[in-house]
């Protein structure tokens, strides 16, 4: 008897500690900010890539690639077609990180090359000429195709040694994909720059394996950066109702989805009463509700000293931007900005050092902060 008490107290304890990694708390921001439309005029801006010159290229999830320059908005040709449908679409750009040198442009859309109906998470890359996608390359396209329209993903980063980071959803379907590693989708990947494979990919030489998976369990990522301290790769993703995560990229690390979940099914049922178990990786903070995040970024610029060293995420669901102030790698305080001024798609830390976001039917806005003088009472 004493050690079934002793177990149940344990258990407590235990959900307990679990319960206080969550703080579902959000307040409004401590500061003042206010925001510059740059670019207006937009539907679902998906992501943003600002080039040396200054302009910007902004991907329509409709299959439109725009080159922002001198005011003027340029649709830029040559763009890959893409598979348009629910949450697919033209998705994330990034730049090399050697761009001025190589020129290569990295583009995540929808396709639907490859077997059977629907269409599929595929990543290129090309360079631009004259507003035109040039030396167009297809760097990897995941697979089967499948007509459902939920969960492609997907983001892109580069780490610290070059290598080319980029998700893809688990495509709704749940219990066949996320936890197989014969089979693409619910992955984070690791490419070479050229698309090859890197030889220290965990799962190369495994029979039957993908083998530019670098973790698995995921269910629907949609942040994906460098940390620019520690050289992790950080990821968020979305949950069902309840449970979106943030974690800490590893490799060939399971990340449990839908073995354990801190969601529920839409209609409120139990997806599983686990939510750790060995052998996976918990998340270093979830969020309860979902805000269905989407876009972040590390702010590292001196033009927000009180954003400085924390991470901004875009909340498609409550429509602000959210600031997660960090100690180490938790989460303490939650902060919200621009409270209903729409779905936040994306959120940049440009290399002009201010912040960019895309809303969706607004378009891409700069963060501007306010200053406030005190005065004596």
């Amino acid at each position: 008897m004493k050690y079934l008490k002793f177990s149940f107290l344990s258990l407590l304890l235990i959900a307990f500690s679990a319960c206080a990694q969550k703080d579902t708390s959000i307040t409004p921001s401590s500061y003042s900010y206010d925001y510059e439309m740059v670019v207006d005029g937009l539907q679902i801006p998906w992501g943003m890539a600002f080039l040396p010159d200054g302009s910007m290229l902004i991907t329509e999830k409709s299959g439109e690639l725009i080159h922002f320059k001198d005011g003027k908005k340029v649709a830029v040709s040559g763009v890959p077609e893409v598979y348009v449908r629910g949450q697919g679409g033209l998705l994330d750009i990034v730049l090399h990180p050697d761009y001025k040198n190589n020129g290569w442009i990295y583009i995540t859309y929808s396709s639907s090359e490859g077997e059977g109906d629907g269409g599929n998470t595929a990543i290129m890359r090309a360079q631009l000429s004259e507003n035109q996608l040039t030396n167009k390359e297809v760097l990897y396209k995941a697979s089967p195709n499948t007509t459902k329209g939920q969960h492609f993903g997907s983001r892109i980063a580069f780490d610290n040694e070059g290598y080319l980071y980029f998700s893809a959803g688990e495509r709704g379907e749940r219990d066949i994909n996320p936890q197989d590693i014969t089979r693409d989708n619910g992955k984070i990947y690791r490419l070479n720059d050229d698309g090859s494979i890197p030889n220290d990919n965990p799962f190369v030489g495994q029979n039957n394996a993908k083998t530019a998976i670098y973790s698995y369990g995921h269910r629907n990522p949609q942040g994906l950066i460098l940390h620019p301290e520690t050289g992790e790769i950080w990821e968020h993703e979305h949950g069902p109702m309840g449970g979106d995560e943030i974690n800490i990229i590893k490799k060939g690390a399971n990340y449990g989805w839908p073995v354990v979940t801190y969601g529920k099914n839409y209609n409120g049922t139990s997806i599983t009463s686990e939510t750790s178990k060995p052998g996976i990786e918990e998340p270093i903070y979830y969020w309860v509700p979902s805000i269905a995040p989407s876009g972040m970024a590390f702010i590292t610029s001196d033009k927000y000293p009180n954003l400085k060293g924390n991470l901004l995420v875009g909340s498609l669901k409550f429509q602000y931007l959210e600031l997660d102030i960090l100690e180490g790698e938790k989460v303490v305080k939650r902060e919200k900005l621009f409270e209903d001024l729409g779905r936040f798609r994306d959120v940049r830390q440009a290399p002009d050092g201010y912040i960019y976001a895309a809303v969706e039917g607004k378009g891409i806005i700069k963060l501007i902060e306010v200053k406030t003088t005190k005065t004596e009472k």
